[in-house]
C-alpha cells in the first residue's frame, strides 16, 4: 500500500518505522470512495480524500483517536521514538483541544515522564478512552485528571491494561446471562437436581483440568483441586497478592513439591515443550521484577470494571493472570480457577455451582486446539517477534525463590508493550461460547442423566428394597452389561437371580435411562 495513502495507526508505524508485534485492529487509508471491510479480525477502512489529515504527527495522531481503535502498543512505542517537543508544541497550540489533551495524558501515563508544556489546559472534561469503541473503566470509577481535563476512565495501570474491543461479535458475548441460563435448568429439573450435580462437576473440573496437563491419573491432586474449587471459589481476598496467592498455590500443589518459596515467583518462566532434546519456547512470560505491578493492574481492572458483563470479567482476569503467569508452578490451575471465582462473585453462579468449562474445553482434540488457538492469538505473534531472544546458556542461575534456571531472556523492550496491553477481545468471545455450550449441553446432560438416575433408582426400589449403594452398582451393572446379569453381582445379591426378578429390573432401569439422551462418562 502506497505511504502517502495511509492514514492513522497505519501512516505512524511506516512513517516512524515501527515493528508492531500486534496487528493493528484498524487499517486505515485514502481511496476513491468510502468503505469499510472485516477480515480475519481486522478492519480495513478507506476513506475518501476530504478525510486526510495534515501529514504530521498531529494530524495522524488525532486521527487514531477520532476514527479508529486506541492502540496502547502503538502509542506506546511511538512515543518512545518521538521528540517530545512535537507534542509540546501541539499541545501549547491547541490547550482546549481534547484530542491534544488525551495525547498529553496518555504519553505521561505511558512513559512515567512529565511534559514541560506551557498552557493551562481549557475545556469541559473528556474521557481519555471512547467507551463506544473500547471497555472502559465504569463511569462512577473513573478518575478525574486535572491537569489535562481528562477523566481516566482506563480499565487497568501502565502496568497492565488489557484491552477489549467492543464489536456486535462482544456485544453478544457480554450479553449472555448465565444465571438465566442456570435458572432455566434449575426450571426444567429443579433446583435439587442442579444442586445435587454440583459435587459432581467440581470433582469433574478437577479432574479435566489436570487432564489438559497431561496429568489426569493423579487422583490425589484431582481431590485435592477439587477440594480448592469448593472452598475458594469467590471466598476471601482476590487471588492477586502474595500471601494470598502462596496460600491457593500451597492448597493446590499439597506439601509434595519442592519449591522453595511459594507465591509471586522471583525467576524467569516460559512455556514450553523438549522436542528431541531441545527446548522449545512457546511463550515467554513478563520478568519476576514486574509481577506485582502487574497483577495490582489487573486488580484495577476487577475495580474498574464493576457492574459491567460478567463473562467479559471472568474472560480478562483468568486470560489476564495466565499471560502474567505469576507463579513458578500452578500458574494454568490458577488461571482456570479464576473463571468460576468471578462469576461467583460477580453474582451469576450461586455457591456450590462450579461450571465445568475445563471438562468441555478437555473433552476432544478439536476443543484443546480451539482454546490453544486463543491464546496463541497472543504469545504466536510475540514469539514470532521475539526469534533469537531466548537461550539457554551452559551454566544455570540460582534465583531468588530457589530456582535454578538456564533460561536467558533478551527481549524485554519488543514484549513488554504486549504484555502490559494485551487485546483480549477474542478470549472474551471465546470464553463466552465455552459458558454457553458448558450450561447447554454438558450441564444439561448430566441434569438429565442424574434426575433419571434418581428415578431408576425409585423405579427399582418399587420392586425389590435394598440400599441406594446397591441400587447403583445394580444400574451401573445393566448398563455396562447391556441387561445381562453378571455373575459377580448374582453372587453378591443372590436374590436377583430368582425368575423374572432381574428382567423387571433391567426393564425398569432402561425404561428410565432412556429418557437421557446423554449419559456421564465415569469418572
Amino acid at each position: 500500500m502506497d505511504f502517502q495513502n495511509l492514514l492513522g495507526g497505519a501512516w505512524l508505524v511506516a512513517r516512524y518505522g515501527m515493528d508492531l508485534v500486534m496487528p493493528l485492529a484498524v487499517r486505515s487509508s485514502v481511496g476513491g470512495r468510502r468503505t469499510s471491510k472485516l477480515a480475519d479480525g481486522i478492519k480495513t477502512e478507506t476513506f475518501v480524500e476530504a478525510m486526510r489529515p495534515s501529514a504530521n504527527l498531529r494530524g495522524h495522531l488525532t486521527f487514531h483517536l477520532k476514527h479508529e481503535v486506541l492502540n496502547l502498543e502503538l502509542l506506546s512505542r511511538l512515543f518512545d521514538r518521538i521528540d517530545s517537543v512535537e507534542l509540546v508544541a501541539w499541545i501549547d497550540d491547541e490547550p482546549s483541544g481534547q484530542y491534544a489533551r488525551r495525547i498529553g495524558f496518555l504519553y505521561e501515563w505511558l512513559t512515567g515522564r512529565q511534559l514541560a508544556v506551557n498552557a493551562s489546559m481549557a475545556g469541559p472534561y473528556v474521557d481519555v478512552l471512547d467507551e463506544r469503541k473500547l471497555v472502559a473503566a465504569s463511569e462512577q470509577r473513573s478518575v478525574p485528571n486535572r491537569r489535562w481535563r481528562v477523566r481516566d476512565n482506563l480499565p487497568g495501570t501502565p502496568a497492565f491494561c488489557p484491552l477489549v474491543r467492543k464489536t456486535s461479535e462482544l456485544d453478544a458475548a457480554a450479553a449472555v446471562d448465565i444465571r438465566g441460563l442456570l435458572d432455566a435448568l434449575a426450571l426444567e429439573f429443579g433446583e435439587d437436581v442442579l444442586m445435587r450435580s454440583a459435587v459432581w462437576m467440581t470433582l469433574r473440573e478437577s479432574k479435566s483440568s489436570f487432564a489438559m496437563e497431561g496429568e489426569a491419573d493423579q487422583s490425589d491432586r484431582i481431590q485435592r483441586f477439587a477440594d480448592v474449587l469448593a472452598r475458594r471459589t469467590g471466598q476471601g481476598d482476590l487471588v492477586l497478592h502474595d500471601p494470598v496467592l502462596a496460600q491457593l498455590q500451597s492448597d493446590i500443589l499439597g506439601r509434595r513439591n519442592t519449591l522453595q518459596r511459594l507465591g509471586i515467583r522471583q525467576s524467569p518462566v516460559f512455556v514450553g515443550q523438549v522436542v528431541r532434546y531441545q527446548e522449545v519456547v512457546h511463550y515467554v512470560a513478563p520478568p519476576a521484577h514486574d509481577m506485582q505491578a502487574m497483577l495490582d493492574g489487573l486488580a484495577v481492572f476487577w475495580e474498574r470494571t464493576q457492574g459491567q458483563s460478567a463473562v467479559m470479567r471472568s474472560a480478562v482476569m483468568s486470560f489476564g493472570f495466565v499471560y502474567i503467569h505469576p507463579l513458578a508452578d500452578g500458574n494454568g490451575r490458577v488461571h482456570r480457577f479464576w473463571v468460576n471465582d468471578v462469576l461467583r462473585r460477580d453474582g451469576v453462579v450461586k455457591e456450590p455451582m462450579i461450571l465445568p468449562v475445563s471438562s468441555l474445553i478437555g473433552s476432544d482434540p478439536g476443543e484443546r486446539r480451539a482454546y490453544n488457538s486463543v491464546l496463541d492469538s497472543i504469545s504466536r505473534p510475540l514469539m514470532g517477534a521475539l526469534t533469537g531472544a531466548c537461550e539457554f546458556v551452559p551454566t544455570p542461575i540460582t534465583y531468588p525463590d530457589g530456582i535454578r534456571s538456564n533460561f536467558v531472556f533478551k527481549g524485554e523492550a519488543i514484549a513488554q508493550p504486549v504484555w502490559r496491553y494485551p487485546d483480549l477481545t477474542s478470549h472474551v468471545l471465546y470464553l463466552a461460547d465455552v459458558l454457553v455450550r458448558t450450561i447447554q449441553d454438558d450441564m444439561r446432560g448430566e441434569s438429565r442423566y442424574l434426575r433419571n438416575h434418581a428415578q431408576a433408582r425409585a423405579a427399582i426400589k418399587d420392586i425389590i428394597e435394598m440400599p441406594d449403594v446397591q441400587i447403583d452398582r445394580v444400574i451401573r451393572s445393566v448398563e455396562a452389561n447391556q441387561g445381562k446379569l453378571s455373575n459377580v453381582l448374582a453372587k453378591e445379591i443372590p436374590l436377583l437371580a430368582e425368575p423374572g426378578l432381574w428382567a423387571a429390573i433391567v426393564e425398569a432401569t432402561i425404561g428410565a435411562l432412556a429418557r437421557s439422551d446423554e449419559k456421564s462418562t465415569d469418572l
